[in-house]
């Protein structure tokens, strides 16, 4: 029997027949698959990999990492999210990290905002109010879409207080911009607050 490379792997050659040898072959194929994948697994179990997988507080706002399942409605999910979305915006240098972010955190909240559950929509509604003390006058510019369903559920005697509170903090974090704003989408707004 004659050995010749060929793409990769050995085949053997039967000199009289000129046929190939399966068996040893597809052998020789398993074992490399079996070879790659300790290869791989062995790269994964190292304390590097490890890290990776558990992100340090600090990399939390890692455009890759941040999802808050603001819109959860079970148990212990709707802790995990709410804590979660807290600890996002306690971490080091959090306003230099979240405002690059705020493109993918608004359609979340306003998600969390329009959704039928009133605890979901409370849940987005003090997440706004974090992120607006986090991120300050930066969410001025994405205050249009997250006052409309504000301005919506203000009809709703129960969440009159909250949503009040709420935007007199974003106006406090937001400043006199945020203000004017809120007058415009919420037209009431002024008669609530005195």
């Amino acid at each position: 029997m004659q050995k010749s490379e060929c793409s990769g792997g050995v085949q053997l050659r039967n000199r009289a027949t000129g046929s190939n040898d399966r068996t040893s072959s597809s052998t020789q194929v398993k074992h490399r698959t079996a070879v790659q994948r300790s290869k791989s697994s062995s790269l994964t179990s190292s304390p590097e990999a490890a890290r990776r997988a558990h992100p340090r507080p600090s990399d939390k706002l890692n455009p890759k990492t941040i999802n808050p399942g603001l819109r959860e409605t079970k148990h212990p999910y709707t802790f995990v999210s709410k804590e979660g979305f807290r600890e996002l915006l306690l971490v080091k240098d959090a306003p230099e990290k979240a405002i690059p972010l705020l493109p993918r955190l608004i359609p979340v909240l306003k998600a969390a905002l329009v959704h039928s559950a009133d605890e979901v929509f409370e849940r987005g509604l003090s997440a706004l109010v974090q992120l607006s003390a986090v991120v300050g006058p930066s969410l001025n510019g994405h205050l249009k879409l997250l006052l409309t369903s504000l301005s919506k559920r203000l009809m709703d005697k129960k969440f009159k207080e909250p949503i009040t509170s709420a935007l007199q903090k974003l106006e406090q974090h937001g400043g006199s911009a945020s203000l004017i704003i809120i007058k415009s989408k919420i037209p009431t707004y002024c008669s609530i607050c005195s």
